[in-house]
Order: C-alpha cells, then sequence, then structure tokens
C-alpha cells in the first residue's frame, strides 16, 4: 500500500473489495462500492423514497493503487484542526412516523458519500490563512464592553420579529420614570423597579420583553409619534398617528395587568399625524403636522379641561379643540403662506428665550412663544427665506387627483399591449430612471438630502444646536443666526439631549458622542447595534433608545472613574448571567442547473438529515437563467422586487421535504436572479431567533447581473450575529483570480438590510441598499464589512475553482480509487486558501467525497461523470466554509468567545440525479455563549447600590454650588422691569440655574394665595422673564431680568379665561429657581416671590407721587400677603423642591 493512503482511506478500499452485496438485493449500487471508510446502517421509511438503481464504470477502476504517486508534502499538520476521524458507528435516517416498525435497517447502503454519518467527534480541518487580522479577523467579544460605560439595561434588545405592531418610537422621562411611546399606545418603568428582573419566558409579558425590567402597558391606541413631559400637572402628553394628543397621568398604579386608561385626549389634526410636541414657556401646548401646519393649544382651555370630570371627557375634548389657534392659516394671506409646506417634524421650545423653533427637512420657522408671532423663516444655512409657497393644503387633493386621473388615461391607451410587455416597460422605465436618480445623486438631490435636519436641542447656555443628515452638527444663536459648523462623525444625527455644560449626540450608526457647549468632543462610544433615535435625562441617567427597542442608561458623568469601577465589578461575576447553549445547523448546497428535482432528490438530501437539525440553511445555484432573466432580474432589483415563481417552488418544495409547518417554520430568504438562499428554524427555537436581514451582491457583467455573485442572511441566534452567504463564482478553469476577485466583491460589499419577504420588515433589502446610511448604520467604523462583525459566517455555493495539473484520466482513476489525498492537493481553492488569497480565516471540513462536479443529467454513479466531447475534469466546485469566533484552535466557548463551532458531517449525495452537479451538505454543531441580560441587570443593580467607591463617587456628584439671590419679593407696576441676580458662591463649579413658575394667583383681601402652576411650570403672560435657563461661571453671577408687560393680557384672542377679574386685581407668582451643578444629579431651589400691582391704564394723569404711595402701599400690602402665606411657601417647600429635582 502506497505511503500516501492514509489509514481511513485504505480501510475503504479494503471495504470496496471485499465487501458482499447487499442481501436484500442482488443489483450493484454506487452507494455499495463508494461507501464512507466505515460501516453504515441506515433507517429509511419506504414511503419517502426508495434506494436508486446506479451503475458503475467498473472499467475506469484499478484493483490496487501501488502505482500511484506520493503526494506532496505540502500538507502540513498545521493545516489541520487535531480532531480524531471517527469510528465504525450508525446513522438513523428518522421519519414524522412514530412507528418504528415502519423504520427499515438497511446495511451498506448508502445514498450520500461522506467520511462518517454520525461521528462521535468533529471531522478534521483545513484552515485558510489571512484570517488573524483586517476584515477577516473575527470580531473581538467580553463579558462587558470594554469600548464603552457599562450601561444599564432597562429593555434589553428584542428580536424585530416580536415587536411587529409594537415597536418603541419615542420615550421621556419623569423625576421617577421612564415612560415610552410604543405602535400599541404607551408603557412606563418606575425607576425603583430598574434592577429588578425580567419576569421571563412564559411570564405575563410578551416575546421581546421577558428580559426587560418591570414595566406598565396602557391600552392600545393608535401608533404614538411624539411624547412630553409636564412636570407641573403631572402629566405625559403623547402625540398619536390619528392626529390625537393623549395625556396620561404620572401617578398611574394600574394593577396586576391591567393596561391604563388615558385622561384627557383631543383631536388635534383630522387628516394627518402628530409629528412634534412642545410646551412653550407660557404653558401652552404647540403641535406640528403633515405640509407645514402648526397649531396652538391655550393653557387656559387645557386647564380647564382637565378640571372637567370623566364624565364630561367629550365636553373636555371639545373646550380644547374649539381653543385652536392655527398659525398657519393666519400667515397665509389671498393663498400665499410665508411658511414652508413640508411636515413639521422637530419643535423645540426655546425657554431662555421664550421663542419656538419648528423645524421641516431644509427650513425653519422662528415664533414668539407668547405673541405667537412668526418672526423670521430661514434655511438650513441660516438665510432669510423670502420664497413663499403658493400651495395650500386644500391644492394637494386635487393634485393627488389630476395625477390618478392622468394615471388612469396612460393604462387606457397602454391597453392595446400585452401585460408582460407592458409590466417589462414600467420595470425598465423605473430602473431607469432610479439610475438616473442615483447618477445625479451626486449634485443638487444629495447635496440638499445632507442638509437636512435631524434633531433640534436648546443648551443651558441658549445656544441652539440642529443636526444634519451628513453627520454636521450647527450652533446657531436664539435669533435663528448661524454660528459655526462642527463635524465629529460621518454618520446622520438623529438626537440629542444635554444635561449641564455637556451635550449628548445620538447618530444612525448606533455611536453616541459627548461634546461640550462649544462643540468640542469629549468622547464617543458605540452605544447600540442600531440607530439611536432618543436621548433623555433622568435619575442621574441618559437613557437611550435606538430603532430596535433597546433602552440603555448611562450615568451622566460616564466616561468616568464609575464605569472604571463597574466594569471590572461585573467582568468577575460573569459565572452568574452566563449561559451556554448548542445548535445544531445543516448547510445544504446544490447548483440545480434550472431543473426541478423530485421530491424523493430533495428527501435524500436535507429531509433525511433534519431530524436532529435546528438550523437549515439551502443555498442554490442557476434556480433561473438566461439572458432575459437576468436582464429582468437586474431591472426588479434596482427598484426594489426580489424573487421569482421558481424560486418560490424551490422553497415550498423543500419545505415539504422537511417538514415544514410541523417541526421547522421558514424565517426568510432572499434571491438574486438564479441565486436563492432560504433558511428554516426549528419551532423550539424560534423564540431565540430573529433580526433576519438580507443581502444581495451581483458580480456577472460588470458587477450589475445575478448570474454570478452572492445572497446572503443574517440573524440573531441567542443574541449572537450569525450569516450565511450563498455564491456562485466566476467559472472555467483558468479563472482563478475572478473568482477570487468575486469573492473579495462579495465580502466587502454585501450589506444587509430588511427584505420585503420578511412579513415583520417591510422594506426592501434593495432598498435599503439605494440608501447611503445604510453601509455605516450597522458599521461605524468606515468601510468595515458586515460580515466582519459576525460571529459566525458560513459560505456556501458554487465556487467554481477546478482541479488543476491533472488530466481527465488521472482525475477519474484517483476518483475511482478513493485517493482523495491526491485529489486535494489538486484543489485549487485549497491552494488559494492556504496562500491566504480568498475565503481568509475559514475553515473547511477534510473532504473524503467524490467531486460533485460535471455529471451528465439522469446518468447514476460515477460514469456518471462528463464524458462528451469537452471531458471537463472532475472537480470539488460546491462546497462549504465557515469562521466562528476563535482565535486559535483550543479557544473555548465563553463570552469571550460566545461562537465555537465543530463540522460532524460532510458529505455529497451522489445518488441525486438531477443536475449535472451534486448537492453537499454539512453538519455543524455550533456552541453559543450568551448573557442571561435579566440577571445581569440585577447584578448591576446590587454592585451599583452597595460597592462603596461607586457610593463616594455618586455623593460628590450630588453636590450642589451654593448660590444665593439678591432678593425673595419683586413688585412690578405695569411695564416695569426689575432685575434679579443669581450668584453662584462656589469656587469651582459651574452652577446651572432654571427659572420655573410655580403658579400664579389673585390677591384677595382675607385670603391665602392659591397657587397653580401653567403646564410645564409655565408663565403667565403677563410676565417676561428673560433669561429663564443659564450657567453661571465660579465666583460670577447672573442678572435677570423680570419684566411686566400687559400688551398680550389685554388682547382677546378668544380663549377661556381661567383668571376672574385677573385685569383688576393685584397678581402674584411664585418663582423657583433650581440650581444644580455640572454634573449635579440633585438640585436646590430658591424661592422669589413677583407681585404686579394693578394700575388702571385709563388714567389720564401720570401720578408719580401717588404711584411711588400706591407703589409703598402696594409694597407694604405684598408684604403682608406674604407673611400671611409664608408659611405655606415654608410648610411647601420641601415639596417645590422635590418637584424640580432630577
Amino acid at each position: 500500500m502506497s505511503e500516501g493512503i492514509d489509514d481511513a482511506d485504505a480501510d475503504a478500499l479494503s471495504a470496496l473489495a471485499n465487501a458482499p452485496p447487499n442481501p436484500s438485493t442482488t443489483r450493484k449500487s454506487h452507494s455499495q462500492q463508494l461507501r464512507t471508510n466505515t460501516g453504515t446502517n441506515f433507517k429509511r421509511h419506504p414511503k419517502h423514497y426508495q434506494h436508486r438503481k446506479h451503475s458503475l464504470d467498473e472499467a475506469r477502476i484499478t484493483a490496487v493503487v501501488d502505482g500511484f504517486h506520493n503526494p506532496s508534502d505540502d500538507e502540513d499538520d498545521h493545516d489541520f484542526y487535531p480532531y480524531a476521524t471517527s469510528d465504525s458507528h450508525n446513522q438513523h435516517y428518522y421519519t414524522n412516523n412514530n412507528n418504528n416498525n415502519n423504520n427499515i435497517n438497511i446495511n451498506n447502503s448508502n445514498s450520500c458519500s461522506s467520511s462518517s454519518d454520525e461521528p462521535q467527534q468533529p471531522l478534521p480541518e483545513f484552515s485558510s490563512a489571512g484570517g488573524g487580522a483586517g476584515f477577516f479577523k473575527a470580531p473581538s467579544r467580553s463579558a462587558v464592553h470594554p469600548g464603552r460605560p457599562t450601561a444599564l439595561e432597562l429593555r434589553p434588545h428584542p428580536l424585530r420579529e416580536t415587536q411587529v405592531g409594537r415597536f418603541i418610537r419615542t420615550i421621556a422621562c419623569t423625576e421617577t420614570q421612564l415612560w415610552a411611546g410604543q405602535e400599541s399606545g404607551v408603557r412606563f418603568w418606575n425607576f425603583c423597579d430598574a434592577f429588578e428582573p425580567g419576569l421571563g419566558i412564559g411570564g405575563r409579558v410578551r416575546r421581546g420583553d421577558e428580559d426587560a425590567a418591570p414595566f406598565y402597558e396602557s391600552i392600545n391606541t393608535s401608533p404614538t409619534t411624539c411624547m412630553m413631559v409636564d412636570c407641573a400637572n403631572k402629566l405625559v402628553w403623547s402625540g398619536h398617528k390619528d392626529g390625537k394628543v393623549r395625556s396620561w397621568r404620572m401617578d398611574q398604579k394600574p394593577v396586576d395587568d391591567t393596561p391604563f386608561k388615558e385622561g384627557l385626549s383631543f383631536q388635534a389634526y383630522l387628516r394627518g399625524p402628530v409629528l412634534s410636541m412642545v410646551t412653550s414657556s407660557y404653558g401652552d401646548i404647540w403641535t406640528g403636522s403633515e405640509n407645514g401646519v402648526i397649531k396652538v393649544w391655550p393653557f387656559e382651555s387645557i386647564e380647564k379641561s382637565l378640571s372637567l370630570s370623566p364624565e364630561e371627557r367629550h365636553m373636555a375634548a371639545l373646550l380644547v379643540e374649539r381653543s385652536c389657534i392655527d398659525l398657519k392659516s393666519q400667515v397665509t394671506v389671498q393663498g400665499v403662506c410665508s411658511i414652508s409646506s413640508s411636515d413639521v417634524k422637530y419643535m423645540l421650545s426655546d425657554n431662555v428665550k421664550s421663542k419656538i423653533w419648528a423645524a421641516g427637512s431644509v427650513s425653519f420657522s422662528l415664533w414668539d412663544a407668547r405673541t405667537r408671532e412668526l418672526l423670521k423663516v430661514y434655511n438650513v444655512d441660516g438665510q432669510i427665506d423670502n420664497r413663499v409657497d403658493a400651495s395650500s393644503e386644500k391644492d394637494q387633493p386635487i393634485e393627488e387627483e389630476s395625477s390618478v386621473k392622468g394615471g388612469s388615461k396612460s393604462k387606457k391607451e397602454k391597453q392595446g399591449g400585452s401585460f408582460l410587455q407592458r409590466s417589462r416597460n414600467a420595470l425598465i422605465g423605473a430602473a431607469d430612471a432610479v439610475r438616473r436618480v442615483a447618477t445625479k445623486g451626486t449634485g443638487a438631490f444629495a447635496a440638499e438630502d445632507a442638509k437636512k435636519t435631524e434633531a433640534l436641542l436648546v443648551a443651558y447656555d441658549g445656544m441652539i444646536w440642529t443636526g444634519c443628515s451628513n453627520g454636521l452638527l450647527v450652533q446657531w444663536d436664539a435669533n435663528g443666526n448661524r454660528l459655526h459648523d462642527f463635524h465629529h462623525h460621518h454618520c446622520a444625527v438623529l438626537c440629542f439631549c444635554t444635561y449641564g455644560p455637556r451635550i449628548w449626540v445620538g447618530y444612525v450608526s448606533g455611536m453616541v458622542q459627548v461634546i461640550d457647549l462649544e462643540g468640542n468632543l469629549i468622547a464617543g462610544w458605540i452605544a447600540h447595534n442600531g440607530p439611536v433615535i432618543k436621548l433623555v435625562v433622568g435619575n442621574g441617567s441618559i437613557f437611550s433608545l435606538a430603532t430596535h427597542g433597546g433602552i440603555r442608561g448611562w450615568y451622566i458623568s460616564s466616561p468616568g472613574p464609575l464605569d472604571n469601577i463597574l466594569r471590572p465589578e461585573l467582568s468577575k461575576r460573569e459565572h452568574m448571567y452566563n449561559t451556554l447553549e448548542t445548535v445544531k445547523i445543516m448547510v445544504g448546497t446544490w447548483n440545480v442547473g434550472q431543473g426541478k428535482p423530485c421530491q424523493e432528490a430533495l428527501i435524500s438530501w436535507v429531509g433525511s438529515q433534519a431530524y436532529d437539525v435546528d438550523i437549515l440553511v439551502v443555498g442554490l445555484q442557476e434556480v433561473e437563467m438566461g439572458a432575459g432573466f437576468l436582464a429582468m432580474s437586474a431591472a426588479k432589483e434596482t427598484i426594489g422586487v426580489e424573487g421569482s415563481t421558481n424560486g418560490q417552488w424551490w422553497q415550498d418544495a423543500i419545505g415539504k421535504a422537511m417538514g415544514e409547518g410541523s417541526a421547522f417554520e421558514r424565517v426568510g430568504s432572499r434571491q438574486l436572479a438564479g441565486l436563492l438562499i432560504a433558511i428554516w428554524v426549528r419551532k423550539s427555537l424560534r423564540t431565540h431567533v430573529g433580526d433576519l436581514d438580507v443581502a444581495a451582491v451581483a458580480c456577472g457583467l460588470g458587477r450589475t447581473f445575478g448570474n454570478k455573485g452572492g445572497v446572503g442572511l443574517r440573524l440573531r441566534v441567542y443574541d449572537r450575529i450569525m450569516c450565511f452567504v450563498n455564491c456562485h463564482l466566476a467559472a472555467h478553469l483558468e479563472a482563478v483570480n475572478r473568482r477570487n476577485a468575486d469573492f473579495d466583491h462579495i465580502y466587502r460589499n454585501i450589506t444587509f438590510g430588511r427584505s420585503i419577504n420578511n412579513a415583520s420588515a417591510g422594506v426592501s433589502s434593495t432598498a435599503q441598499m439605494l440608501r447611503p446610511a445604510t453601509s455605516v448604520a450597522i458599521n461605524p467604523d468606515e468601510g468595515k464589512p458586515d460580515l466582519a462583525e459576525a460571529d459566525l459566517v458560513i459560505f456556501c455555493g458554487d465556487f467554481n475553482y477546478r482541479l488543476f495539473g491533472i488530466t481527465y484520466d488521472e482525475a477519474r482513476d484517483f476518483v475511482s480509487q478513493r485517493s482523495f489525498d491526491w485529489l486535494r492537493e489538486k484543489d485549487q481553492l485549497r491552494a488559494e486558501m492556504k496562500a491566504g488569497k480568498v475565503f481568509q480565516g475559514m475553515r473547511e471540513a477534510l473532504i473524503r467525497f467524490p467531486p460533485t462536479y460535471k455529471f451528465e443529467r439522469g446518468k447514476p454513479g460515477l460514469g456518471g461523470y462528463d464524458s462528451g466531447e469537452k471531458k471537463r475534469i472532475p472537480a470539488w466546485c460546491d462546497r462549504i466554509l465557515y469562521r466562528d469566533n476563535r482565535s486559535s484552535p483550543t479557544s473555548e466557548c465563553s463570552l469571550a468567545c460566545p461562537v465555537v463551532a465543530s463540522i460532524w458531517l460532510y458529505e455529497a449525495c451522489m445518488d441525486v440525479i438531477e443536475s449535472d452537479h451534486k448537492p453537499v451538505r454539512c453538519k455543524l454543531k455550533v456552541q453559543i455563549a450568551h448573557v442571561d441580560r435579566s440577571i445581569r441587570r440585577q447584578e448591576f443593580g446590587k454592585i451599583f447600590m452597595s460597592n462603596e467607591k461607586i457610593q463616594s463617587i455618586r455623593e460628590e456628584l450630588r453636590c450642589v454650588p451654593e448660590t444665593s439671590l439678591s432678593t425673595n419679593k419683586i413688585v412690578l407696576q405695569n411695564q416695569e422691569t426689575r432685575p434679579l441676580t443669581i450668584t453662584n458662591r462656589s469656587n469651582k463649579d459651574d452652577a446651572i440655574f432654571q427659572i420655573l413658575c410655580d403658579g400664579q394667583s389673585a390677591i384677595k383681601d382675607g385670603e391665602e394665595p392659591e397657587y397653580r402652576p401653567k403646564a410645564s411650570f409655565g408663565f403667565p403672560r403677563w410676565l417676561e422673564v428673560i433669561p429663564a435657563v443659564g450657567i453661571i461661571k465660579p465666583g460670577n453671577s447672573a442678572e435677570i431680568s423680570i419684566h411686566h408687560d400687559d400688551t398680550y393680557t389685554s388682547e382677546d384672542d378668544g380663549t377661556p379665561k381661567y383668571w376672574h377679574s385677573e385685569h383688576t386685581r393685584d397678581k402674584v407668582v411664585m418663582l423657583s429657581v433650581v440650581i444644580r451643578g455640572s454634573k449635579s444629579t440633585e438640585t436646590k431651589s430658591h424661592h422669589c416671590h413677583v407681585r404686579h400691582v394693578y394700575s388702571p391704564r385709563s388714567t389720564t394723569v401720570h401720578h408719580d407721587q401717588p404711584s411711588t404711595k400706591g407703589g409703598h402701599s402696594s409694597s407694604k400690602k405684598h408684604q403682608s400677603a406674604h407673611h400671611r402665606s409664608s408659611k405655606h411657601f415654608d410648610k411647601h417647600d420641601d415639596h417645590h423642591r422635590s418637584r424640580h429635582e432630577h
């Protein structure tokens, strides 16, 4: 025996020579003579399929191998993982029939050629070079992410499929709660429950919230679009898609699982959603909607409605709806509107200067919050927009109607043509239009899109910040003058929040950055693996909401010393929240050559081996070909249409063969011309599998046609990312470099997105690819491929690598003698992988089955190899490779190396004769380490609440700078201005102040003032406080202007008046000056009483002396009133202080 033949192959050859014929049949079968290196036992159900009769071309088989030369010594030991080969064993094919009598034991009749069928150990593997660096390096993982602050996972990332119809779209913070607006209503978390464990699978919560902290949900409503908090009235307001504004009480006390109900609600818009909503510094609610419509809802009517009983809800809603002030109508004269008709997606209440900003995509309108007058209209460049919009809402339906009529007319004109011709023309025309837009998109269209406003913020120093879709941060002054631009990240800005001298910025890439008020970058980290769509401040933390619905809390001082304590402490407890799972995956690949096999062929290939599989992935090539089909497919791809009738037939047929519906569920698929990949998941595992995304990359004819290329699926399994890619690479023996280039192009450019085939996704993956931000949305590191971020990557397909340096006859001789060691040395793919030129860092089980290409259709056995004029050399074109998290063969599964895979079956189904390729299948056993996020949140809470060092840091952060007021009593005459000075007595920390109005009361003799706050502690209209928010440097002071202005209150705006005779009585308001430090989690409050002394304007004589006396007497009266109510103020001082603390 030659030294080049190993023991396993020697055993196989011996078995070939000595094996007796199957006693159950006298025919010779291919499976009998080309079985594996060990004996095999199969159990098959006769109803599923019978064994096919194959004849072996025995003339080409020689009896001995002594004349063969020795293989090259290039096959070094380090190329293989040290797994032992398997011993003799049994393989069982099971059917869904539970009757054991129907399982027939058939000896020595394997229909698929492999080295082992049920090995007790994994198969030896060959590893490609070049996988330890760059894009091909496995991503690094750890128990606690080392590259970002340690976060509280209030709601871990839920699988997308679990959130259909109830995605969380916005969040808002009160002093003790976090509220979330979702597509089916609202919910809230109490901060006191933040560290509590989730209810787990089978609890009262639905899928996706098993590990979330305990929360409470409302009744079902229309999808929530925006939210805001009114601490004064202890309400949370929400705007909805149905055009309604709803209120929810903060002091909800739901019983068990009973959904809580809304309070006051009113119809803000009849034909559009509420897109944005703010409360002005005077307590009014401002809302924005489509077509530039802005409405104001005066606080007086809202307050009156809130005082009505639940039985008078309809009357309360009607009262608010009738008080509406339509600002767009007010600035529209003779059909010409002064503001843009673009949707008002973002609104901002500048409480520093008492203004309202309303933003569309590329323009702003600036309004006076007190008088509701339009101050300025300007574009994103800061230029005054003198253009007027002549279109109005009434014109729009007419335009739509005319376009519909026009469309109908064109259809009638085209009725003479065939449906196919009309469809073809429409598709090609649409594709051409998209291409024209894409080529022109580098000009004006792209420049305008890049400038779109995506976020608005007012900082504590009074500056306004806007975020753009190109990542630009723009600083404005309060008058709408553009000051500075900053660019710290190349992705779109989606949200802002601020606390003290810091501004947090959320990006579409999932990154969160922290900048100072001068725009300097302080820190940045990847907060989520999806776009960050909302940031809010509460309970000493910044809470971030990702588009997938995950919510994390970051301490306001992060990154900082607290994180340096939390991270190692939480890592030490890894054993408490680390969970190990094992998943079996089978991957199949087949170039079907445009054919359709019989059902028994599919059962032989996938159905017979699906009995113990958790996930099945099938990749097909050449499902459908032809120049016309490829051209049509390319056009359809351009407009986001995918799939074909043949592709659907294949999915249905494979699903039927492996028990779809009973044991398995089809999760998704992606087709690109003749390439198709589909995935099925066992129902018992479905709870832990989701977030399916798809992708396609064309490599044929200038990288545009899908006859060559790749299609991929990406999904989460136990919170680990797995990617499956089906490829068809360049053909022909000499095209090695083209094949390498095709792989490199696919690996670098495959970009995953949602698919129209996935019901929960709703967006075509092709349409996703047309968006410039898609690639960076998942990969914040510029240019980093999606596959580089996956924990497990599996490539399958017709790679088209051939055997080189060997003739057709020699190859057939080696195959006939099962001398696969020699053939492997002639494998182009093996040579290229060894040189690190392709599939870098990937692994493949040692091939011990015959080459799978090229066969004559319908001809069984090895005699089926191509014997025509071309006599193509047999080759292993059809392959399956993988890469997991391991950096070395000895790495064990842990949170630092969360996915470890091994191959237990790798074989070709040689009895399938419907194509010129043989189908191949591979079984992998995958160990997965993942985090029990509910337990880890508990451990996080224990560390956070008990660690002495953390407690010391938190105590320091509670420190509030010492401040003082120049006075706590101010008396104003008509149109009079008085100063209020706030002094920061600290010598090291900035003092941040915010002035709120705790309420207004009319002075009545013998009665104590009864203060009733406006929404969000807004000011009465006769009082101007500027600035109401600011920052005071150590040792400095800030002078606040307290001004009386009754010009507005004397006008009749038609709104209901709540304060009776307020124009003929003295009025007093109580101002709270809330102080916090630059990083304080606590606040302190000072109080100042401002009294307006009534003085009739009808008096023709300006009585200086009487005014002075009146002023003195009024001052005394004010002091008297103050003394009468001082105990009342003192008694509630703690209440007012706690009301404003965050």
